[in-house]
């Protein structure tokens, strides 16, 4: 049967009979009420606290000695390692079947039953392994292998994922091909933030710094975005800083208004400022404890030292605006326009990916790593046309993210997650609907995540002997045929915050580290579950290293 619907606006919100009211910011967000308010980042003394480094300037001898003697006061970039972006898809996204193939035990070409594609939301004559046989949405993407499925970035698409032709739609030719990625189907609460799916603190406890941040995110949350962090890992040193548009980025190295002064006479006050407020400092009364006074006295005079080389640093702001970064404005042209900065999801991925992605001295990024939160996935309306059109765009962010990482020449792993997931009850919709299934219902057994990872130097690899291990590789777990997790596929399957960890291994395994992360998370009883030997922990890993292991000391 064939349903015909009114396609939404993209930003449209979404009400459904079998959902309450939303009450909660994440409720907002997930239909699509809330996409992205944002708040700019202030320059005072606590605000100053929120930004761990800045970039290391010659400033006078004091100043200088001064960073250098102040405990944790790092005003240096250190421990190049790859940069990371998360998307969180908020609201329970369709992220298999449609989008990324999922299979069985053999991975994603160890195909599922008809019925299991059905409630993922593919028709019988649209499911992977069957021919295409012609048609308006047959080969969409223009690089299908003939039988609805879709190679082109090593990871196995359907040939009219959504995802994939948003991706496509940003990427070049030469950036898919340094291209690779990998699924892990796992099962995670529907509609809830509950769910402690954000690796960002993880993914800085392995090495991820900047010159700037260490961490940022789209949404003013603990986590930076929709869903909780573990709470194991959350450091509050190290929390995201809300970036969603260009303003907050170039805001972040705005020392304020100095009107009438060169920037050397603003650097001269910064560092007057820096001297008095430090020696005011040193005659606070103790009323904390000898240990907490002490620190309170570091963190501060840290503000006022890292704020003087600030000012130093960055004499104007326009290395960080998006606007005229030409890199950015080639992907996300500048003007109000459905595939440019003007809409305020592309300005918004534009601010995380010009921090994590670009660098002021060519080696350490702005940022180490960051979440870019979207809203309105809870698509289940009774349509199929509103969900193709939010997971289009949500690919556009995809991939100018990749593209973004091709032109600065440097890898990226992009992790993509939602807080459940959802099914189709076999009736379709043509025309903007794609002649798919629509979807009418939450369902987190059809839930998965999956990573993309750029590499300049070339696609990486998977590890493997053969075609076979190396598919076991690419698919971490497995579905039944039913179309639903197999729980006992992975560690990750039933348990978000397995899921989480796998995505930090991963991330430590690109530089050569899988063990490291016994030592590093196993060892101090920050993760179970996953084994603790290389032996053990490489069944989880997807990729051989692409990142020389010289390099993660800045050499």
């Amino acid at each position: 049967m064939t349903k015909k619907t009114q396609t939404k606006h993209v930003d449209a919100p979404l009400f459904h009979a079998d959902h309450a009211r939303p009450r909660t910011r994440r409720e907002f967000l997930a239909q699509g009420f809330s996409l992205g308010s944002g708040a700019v980042i202030g320059s005072s003394v606590f605000g100053g606290l929120m930004l761990p480094e800045s970039a290391q300037a010659d400033l006078s001898p004091d100043i200088l000695a001064r960073i250098q003697d102040i405990q944790d006061c790092d005003i240096t970039g250190s421990n190049q390692k790859i940069p990371f972006i998360a998307i969180d898809l908020a609201g329970g996204s369709n992220m298999v079947g449609s989008n990324v193939l999922v299979g069985g035990a053999g991975g994603q070409r160890d195909f599922l039953s008809t019925a299991g594609y059905s409630k993922q939301g593919l028709p019988g004559d649209m499911v992977p392994g069957v021919n295409e046989a012609g048609g308006a949405q047959s080969n969409a993407t223009g690089t299908s292998n003939g039988d609805h499925t879709d190679t082109t970035l090593g990871l196995a698409f359907h040939s009219d994922s959504a995802f994939l032709r948003g991706i496509l739609d940003k990427l070049s030719p030469e950036a898919a091909a340094n291209i690779n990625g990998a699924v892990i189907p796992a099962r995670s609460e529907n509609d809830t933030g509950n769910n402690p799916h954000n690796p960002m603190y993880g993914i800085n406890l392995a090495g991820a710094k900047g010159e700037l941040l260490a961490l940022i995110g789209s949404r003013n949350s603990v986590s930076g975005a929709n869903s909780m962090a573990p709470a194991q890992f959350i450091n509050n040193d190290v929390a995201p800083t809300k970036v969603d548009r260009g303003s907050d980025v170039t805001g972040l190295v705005d020392v304020g208004s100095f009107d009438g002064l060169n920037n050397d006479q603003v650097v001269a006050v910064m560092e007057s400022v820096s001297r008095i407020s430090n020696q005011k400092i040193r005659n606070m009364d103790p009323r904390l404890g000898d240990g907490l006074d002490a620190a309170l006295r570091n963190k501060l005079e840290c503000t006022y030292v890292e704020s003087a080389n600030l000012a130093f640093a960055y004499p104007n702001n326009s290395a960080l605006d998006i606007a005229i970064d030409t890199d950015i404005t080639d992907i996300y042209p500048l003007g109000d326009n459905a595939a440019g900065l003007g809409d305020r999801e592309f300005q918004k991925t534009a601010s995380v990916m010009k921090l994590v992605l670009d660098s002021p001295n060519g080696l350490f990024p702005y940022a180490g790593a960051g979440t870019i939160a979207m809203g309105g996935f809870d698509y289940h309306d009774g349509s199929r046309s509103t969900g193709e059109t939010r997971d289009f765009r949500a690919g556009r962010v995809m991939g100018g993210c990749l593209e973004y990482a091709h032109r600065k020449q440097r890898p990226l792993m992009l992790y993509v997650y939602s807080d459940g997931s959802l099914s189709s009850n076999g009736m379709t919709q043509d025309g903007a609907g794609r002649g798919k299934g629509v979807w009418v219902s939450d369902n987190s057994g059809t839930g998965a995540a999956f990573f993309l990872v750029y590499n300049p130097g070339g696609r990486p690899q998977l590890i493997g002997a053969d075609v076979e291990e190396q598919a076991t590789h690419q698919q971490l777990g497995y579905m039944r045929p039913s179309g639903d997790v197999e729980t006992s596929s992975s560690p990750a399957a039933s348990n978000v915050n397995q899921l989480v960890q796998m995505v930090m291994l991963n991330y430590m395994a690109l530089h050569g580290q899988t063990g490291e992360f016994a030592d590093l998370f196993v060892d101090n009883n920050l993760v179970q579950g996953l084994g603790n030997t290389a032996g053990q922990l490489d069944n989880y890993v997807a990729f051989q290293p692409i990142v020389d292991r010289t390099i993660l000391n800045g050499t």
